[in-house]
């Protein structure tokens, strides 16, 4: 917001200042009104053009952190749902616990799937289980050794 208001205010400065070389009597052929031109008129049109752009890039990539923040915190929240369900978990049960659609619920589910945090399993009755293997062992990390143990 400051970026906008900061670029907004040089153009208007830029423009204020252009109105009144205009209504001067200075020749515009004159170096030194040239200079005071470049000076009063352009170097603030340009900050104000490139604090605009620059507040437009930010918009952009502040609206991708805040989704990649809350689809970080949706999967935190589904991995500690995993805990509290012995590392077995439906799509339904997601999203009626995290209030998500049950698309949103299952997509995030298969992303996990195919970044090898969660296994897919199925019932009988075709209902797809989403198995995350350590949430379903976390119980035994009271029996862990050292590697060169084993």
């Amino acid at each position: 917001m400051g970026r906008t208001v900061g670029g907004v205010v040089l153009l208007l400065v830029s423009a204020f200042m252009l109105l009144g070389f205009i209504r001067s009597d200075a020749s515009f052929a004159a170096l030194n009104t040239m200079l005071a031109l470049a000076i009063s008129v352009a170097l603030p049109a340009v900050g104000g053009l490139a604090l605009l752009r620059g507040a437009n890039r930010a918009e952009r990539r502040g609206g991708t952190r805040i989704q990649q923040l809350r689809q970080a915190t949706i999967e935190s929240e589904i991995l500690r749902l995993a805990m509290l369900q012995a590392g077995r978990l439906t799509a339904v049960e997601v999203a009626s616990t995290l209030a998500l659609t049950a698309e949103e619920a299952k997509a995030t589910l298969d992303a996990l799937v195919t970044r090898e945090v969660a296994d897919l399993d199925i019932t009988d009755a075709g209902v797809l289980v989403y198995t995350f293997h350590d949430a379903k062992h976390s119980g035994d990390k009271h029996t862990a050794r050292g590697l060169l143990d084993a």
